[in-house]
């Protein structure tokens, strides 16, 4: 299924940490081109959710094929909906993905409790940049 380029207020994505005990990240996700809140349990689920989503929205493209050992199922179409007021327990960040190149994302974080941001390179950096923020 292909989609057109959408507009730019899809591109942030509000991130909402509630806990984040023995390093285990758990949280919600929210975009206005998903309807309501995206649950993650883990990191590796957080990584999964922004995926999916940055999929379903085709934005930004993927710069190469995912692998998997299973066929990906195609998804359906896509409920508009607006940007909720919510806020982590523990943090909320916004995040703006840019890019998604060497299989990796490449954009900002902002840490809006804090009101501070940073550019990040990969999924990795991104990650050290969430750790450190709920470290302090």
């Amino acid at each position: 299924m292909t989609h057109n380029v959408i507009g730019s207020k899809y591109r942030n994505t509000i991130v909402c940490i509630d806990s984040y005990q023995d390093k285990v990240l758990c949280g919600r996700l929210y975009n206005p081109y998903n309807e309501g809140a995206i649950p993650f349990q883990s990191i590796m689920e957080f990584v999964r959710a922004m995926d999916i989503l940055l999929d379903k929205m085709n934005y930004p493209q993927a710069y190469e094929l995912k692998r998997s050992f299973f066929e990906l199922e195609e998804e359906g179409n896509i409920i508009e909906s607006k940007f909720p007021d919510e806020t982590g327990r523990r943090a909320t960040f916004e995040l703006r993905i840019f890019f998604r190149q060497n299989v990796s994302w490449q954009g900002t974080v902002n840490w809006l409790d804090e009101g501070q941001g940073e550019s990040f390179r990969s999924v990795l950096e991104l990650l050290f940049l969430i750790d450190s923020a709920l470290q302090a």
